[in-house]
């Protein structure tokens, strides 16, 4: 079980995610400095209970679109080995002391509970609380074949997709614009839905995530 700390954090997360965001490829905004709110997401717990596994949606108020991003996190006691391109940074915790901040779509922390969540394993958790599922967090599970690890991770201009190998028939998209709506298709295995707020107070709820791979 994760425990929530509700204490400072230095840089704060929308910090962070204000000086990488620019980079993706999947970022929509036409200024230098996004202006970022956080708009909803939730927690998975980590079962050996060592890295923080959050899905933080934020929106951008830059422009008039206001665009709303989904930034799956990991926070670690210490560096992940191999991930320095997928580190954000760094910020101090006012308990827990130095947290390294990574886009949990390069470690196995978030990707394996997230697959695990798929398959019925794990339970979404509320994001500000401790030990408390969010049912508002719907998982749609249509075919059994959940993989046990995605390692290749493509970025792209809406996703980040995961598979298990470069052009592998079983992929993970992680959406990163989200929209309103389901995802559709045969090829549809899974899909993990959400609801994010809005700047104009309304709350959508579409696919933060979705398996897919050959019909059957």
């Amino acid at each position: 079980m994760a425990v929530i700390h509700h204490t400072t954090l230095t840089p704060t997360k929308v910090e962070i995610l204000a000086a990488w965001l620019p980079s993706r490829p999947w970022y929509r905004g036409t200024t230098a400095a996004p202006e970022l709110a956080k708009a909803g997401g939730f927690r998975l717990d980590d079962p050996e209970g060592e890295v923080g596994i959050e899905f933080l949606v934020v929106t951008d108020g830059s422009d008039g679109a206001a665009p709303a991003y989904l930034t799956p996190l990991t926070y670690r006691g210490a560096p992940l080995d191999g991930a320095e391109a997928a580190l954000l940074g760094t910020m101090e915790h006012g308990v827990l002391g130095k947290r390294w901040v990574y886009d949990g779509a390069h470690d196995p922390a978030l990707v394996g509970q997230l697959l695990a969540l798929l398959a019925g394993r794990a339970v979404a958790q509320a994001q500000s609380e401790s030990d408390v599922p969010d049912p508002t967090v719907e998982v749609r599970t249509v075919a059994a074949g959940v993989p046990a690890r995605l390692p290749d991770v493509t970025e792209t201009a809406e996703a980040t997709v995961l598979a298990a190998a470069q052009g592998a028939p079983v992929t993970l998209s992680l959406t990163r614009v989200l929209r309103p709506g389901s995802a559709a298709g045969d090829d549809v295995r899974g899909q993990v839905l959400a609801r994010w707020s809005a700047p104009d107070g309304a709350e959508p709820h579409g696919a933060f995530a979705v398996l897919r791979g050959p019909a059957r």
